[in-house]
C-alpha cells in the first residue's frame, strides 16, 4: 500500500502547458499527483516545503550507467582515443559485479541530483544488472544494452556476432520491459555507426518498430566519427542511419554536434530526438552543438549528462546551465533562455522517451515524479525569479527530498533505497579490480 504524501507550502514550478508557478501544495496518492495548489488534508506523511521549490524531477535522456566506475579515468581524450584507449578496454573487463557497483553508484548520484528517470546505454555484457539496479533503487529508467558488431581496435569481450547481439537484446526485452509496473523499460542501443554493421542497424529498425519500443544510439558527435561513416558509406552520419530505417519518433539520437543543412531538416521531418550533451562535449572537444537551429525547426532537444568519464558529473544542473550558456554565447544572450531549458530537462526529455503522459511535469494524474529544491541558500539569494534561480544558480546539493512513483528515494538529503557508504565502499573496491583488469 503506497503512502499518501502532502508536500507542503513550496514554491510550485510545473512545467505544465502554461509553465504556471505558485506557493502552495502537492498531494500523492496512489503513486500519482491527487492535487496541486490548496490540496490541504490529512496524509501519511507530510513534508514540509517552505522556503523550497517542487520541481518534476529531471529526466535524462543519455546516460551510461556502466560508466560511472569509469569516472576521472579517461580524461582529456578525444572521442576515438577515448574510446580506444580507455573505455573500451574497461568495460570489456567488467564483470557482473563491477556492472551492478557502477550501476548503483550512477543511480545514487541521479537522485541525489534531483533526476528521477534517465535513458541509459550499457555496456555489451551483463546488461541484466543494470535493470535489476534500477528495480531495486526505486528508479525510472529506459535501459539498453549496447550493440556492437564490428569496428578497429575491439576488444574480443566487446566484439559481437550480429545474430547473437540482436538475441541477447530481444532476451532482455521480454525479461525486463513494462517491469514495476512500467517504472522499468527496455530499448535497443546500437553504439553509432562506426561499430555497427547495416545488417545489426537494419534489423534493429524492423525490430524496434515491431515491438513498438526504443532505438537509442549516438551520432555525429565528432568530425573523425562523421569522417569514418562518410567514407565508408558515402553519407552523411544521419541519412546513413535514416537510410536503414533508424529515424522517428521512436528514435534518439545522443550528441548531433555537427549537422549540414540537410540533416537538420531530416531531425525535422522524421520526429527524431535529439539528446544534448553540452558538458560531454565541451570535455571531449567535440564542439559546440546547434541546439537553437533545431528548436527553430521544432526538432524535439532534451538533455544528458552522457557518462562519468566524459563530464565527469551526472548533474542535471550543470547541464542546464552549460546549454543555455553555450547557446548564447552562439546565437547571443536571448537564445536559449531559462524557462526553456528547464523544459528540456524535463517535459521535453519525457516526450523524448515516450513518457509525457506520465511524468516531466506537476499535473494531477501524473506519476509523482518530484524532486524538492532547497531555496535558502546564500548562492540562490536574492530570487526574483524562481526558474531563473533553479537553471543558473542552483545546485545538485540542493535537492533535498525525491520522489519517484510517489515513493521517497530521497528525504532531508538521506538516500532511503540505497546505503550510500556501501555504494561508495562497493564502488571503490571494483574500480581497483578494473583498472588492474583492463590494464588503464
Amino acid at each position: 500500500m503506497s503512502q499518501t504524501i502532502l508536500i507542503r507550502g513550496g514554491v510550485v514550478v510545473t512545467v505544465d502547458a502554461g509553465n504556471s508557478v505558485f506557493e502552495g501544495d502537492v498531494l500523492v496518492r496512489d503513486g500519482r499527483v491527487a492535487a496541486v495548489g490548496g490540496a490541504g488534508g490529512a496524509a501519511d506523511v507530510t513534508i514540509d516545503a517552505r522556503g523550497c521549490a517542487v520541481l518534476p524531477g529531471f529526466v535524462q535522456t543519455h546516460v551510461h550507467l556502466c560508466q560511472t566506475l569509469f569516472r576521472g579515468a579517461a580524461d582529456d581524450l578525444e572521442l576515438i582515443d577515448w574510446l580506444k584507449k580507455r573505455v573500451w578496454p574497461l568495460e570489456a573487463a567488467h564483470t557482473a559485479g563491477s556492472v551492478r557497483a557502477s550501476a548503483r553508484l550512477g543511480v545514487a548520484e541521479l537522485i541525489r541530483g534531483g533526476t528521477t528517470c534517465a535513458l541509459t546505454m550499457e555496456t555489451v555484457n551483463h546488461t541484466g544488472e543494470a535493470f535489476r539496479v534500477v528495480e531495486e533503487t526505486g528508479f525510472r529508467a529506459t535501459v539498453g544494452k549496447c550493440m556492437m558488431d564490428k569496428g578497429d581496435e575491439v576488444p574480443a569481450a566487446l566484439r559481437e556476432e550480429t545474430e547473437a547481439s540482436v538475441a541477447e537484446s530481444l532476451e532482455l526485452l521480454s525479461k525486463w520491459h513494462g517491469r514495476a509496473g512500467g517504472r522499468v523499460r527496455a530499448c535497443f542501443a546500437p553504439r553509432f555507426a562506426v561499430s555497427c554493421t547495416r545488417e545489426l542497424l537494419t534489423r534493429v529498425a524492423g525490430l524496434a518498430r515491431e515491438r513498438g519500443v526504443m532505438i537509442h544510439t549516438h551520432a555525429s558527435e565528432n568530425r573523425d566519427e562523421i569522417a569514418m561513416v562518410e567514407r565508408e558509406t558515402g553519407r552523411r552520419n544521419l541519412v546513413h542511419l535514416d537510410e536503414l530505417g533508424v529515424s522517428g519518433p521512436h528514435v534518439l539520437l545522443a550528441h548531433c554536434v555537427h549537422l549540414d543543412e540537410g540533416e537538420l531538416d531530416l531531425l525535422a521531418r522524421t520526429g527524431t530526438h535529439v539528446a544534448h550533451c553540452p558538458s560531454s562535449n565541451l570535455k571531449l572537444g567535440s564542439g559546440l552543438a546547434p541546439v537553437a537551429e533545431m528548436l527553430e525547426r521544432g526538432v524535439s532537444v532534451s538533455l544528458g549528462a552522457d557518462g562519468a568519464p566524459c563530464n565527469n558529473r551526472l548533474d542535471m544542473f550543470t547541464e542546464m546551465r552549460a546549454a543555455a550558456l553555450l547557446q548564447k554565447v552562439r546565437r547571443g544572450a536571448a537564445a536559449l533562455p531559462a524557462q526553456r531549458v528547464l523544459r528540456m530537462a524535463t517535459i521535453d526529455g519525457a516526450r523524448a522517451l515516450g513518457l509525457a503522459g506520465e511524468v516531466g511535469s506537476i499535473e494531477v494524474g501524473k506519476r509523482a515524479d518530484l524532486a524538492v529544491l532547497d531555496l535558502e541558500r546564500l548562492h540562490l539569494t536574492p530570487r526574483p525569479d524562481v526558474v531563473s534561480t533553479v537553471v543558473y544558480a542552483a545546485e545538485a546539493a540542493d535537492v533535498r527530498t525525491v520522489l519517484i512513483d510517489g515513493q521517497l528515494v530521497l528525504r532531508d538529503g538521506e538516500l532511503l533505497t540505497m546505503d550510500e557508504r556501501e555504494v561508495i565502499a562497493e564502488a571503490r573496491s571494483h574500480r581497483e579490480s578494473l583498472a588492474a583488469a583492463a590494464g588503464v
